[in-house]
């Protein structure tokens, strides 16, 4: 059986304690937008068994540029390769998790996908509630046997800054599509920005704040609690194709995984998200 959306603690953790499990890898994606430093320090000081780290600002993304978001498209080539050497094949079932419930997780479950690979699944609850089973970590760097990755990047699984604006121009032709962007809604707002130089959100887009996915224990609520909630958001799109946003197109990708959960599969993804709408200062700005 794969896992492609989410897989719990419990059967993880089976599958680690298996002699035969070498069909199953498991990603650390522990970052912070605030401290570089902090994933794989945290990796380095215990991870979940036989886990290899991969990193935001270099697995998850290539180099800012003056006109991309925080957190650009990695080149698809290189990723693939670096997938190949933590033992990603075919077949293989791929766990990512963080520290977050799936924060950062899910941009790396996104990436998979977008390269073809559908076999991938954040683990519910992340490392928060792993530790809360009473479950174990490690400190040993797996010795990892490379596989062939054979991935084929879906440039359909983007939208494009120019995109988003044409959609502006024009959001009633059968292109058009509803932005939802995942910050919290202060940031949204423009009340607080605490990351990026310009507070606000693109015109017309719709708020869903990524942790309301969440239950107090930080795992994703169940299927039908997601489609209820997230139904009369795509009915206040006008039942328009949602395309998914954030600040730099790493949240966002919660807010799908989510509606993937749901049911409600199919929506795509702005990457450059906030923070490369406002690096061109004739687009328009929305606050409140």
């Amino acid at each position: 059986m794969y896992y492609q959306t989410i897989v719990s603690a419990g059967i993880l953790s089976k599958k680690i304690e298996e002699p035969e499990n070498e069909n199953w890898v498991i990603l650390d994606c522990r970052d912070s937008l605030m401290d570089k430093e902090f994933g794989y320090k945290s990796y380095l000081e215990g991870h979940i068994p036989s886990a290899s780290y991969c990193y935001l600002y270099d697995d998850f993304s290539s180099p800012i540029t003056p006109t991309t978001g925080r957190h650009p498209l990695p080149d698809m080539e290189k990723l693939s390769e670096k997938l190949g050497n933590w033992g990603i094949g075919k077949d293989t079932q791929v766990v990512v998790y963080d520290h977050m419930s799936g924060a950062f997780a899910g941009r790396m479950w996104w990436q998979l996908r977008s390269l073809g690979h559908q076999n991938v699944a954040v683990l519910d609850g992340g490392l928060k509630y792993w530790l809360a089973q009473n479950l174990p970590l490690s400190t040993d760097i797996p010795d990892v046997v490379s596989k062939q990755f054979n991935g084929i990047f879906d440039s359909n699984q983007l939208i494009t800054v120019e995109q988003v604006e044409s959609n502006l121009e024009d959001n009633n032709s059968e292109s058009s599509f509803s932005l939802l962007d995942a910050r919290a809604a202060p940031r949204y707002r423009g009340e607080v920005e605490p990351i990026d130089p310009i507070s606000g959100h693109v015109p017309d887009a719709l708020n869903r704040d990524f942790s309301a996915n969440l239950d107090e224990q930080g795992l994703f609520l169940s299927a039908s609690n997601l489609k209820e909630q997230f139904q009369p958001i795509v009915e206040q799109a006008n039942n328009q194709h949602i395309v998914h946003m954030c600040g730099s197109g790493v949240t966002a990708c919660h807010n799908m995984l989510a509606m993937e959960i749901a049911g409600l599969s199919g929506s795509q993804l702005y990457l450059g998200s906030w923070s490369q709408w406002i690096t061109d200062p004739s687009r328009t700005i929305a606050t409140g």
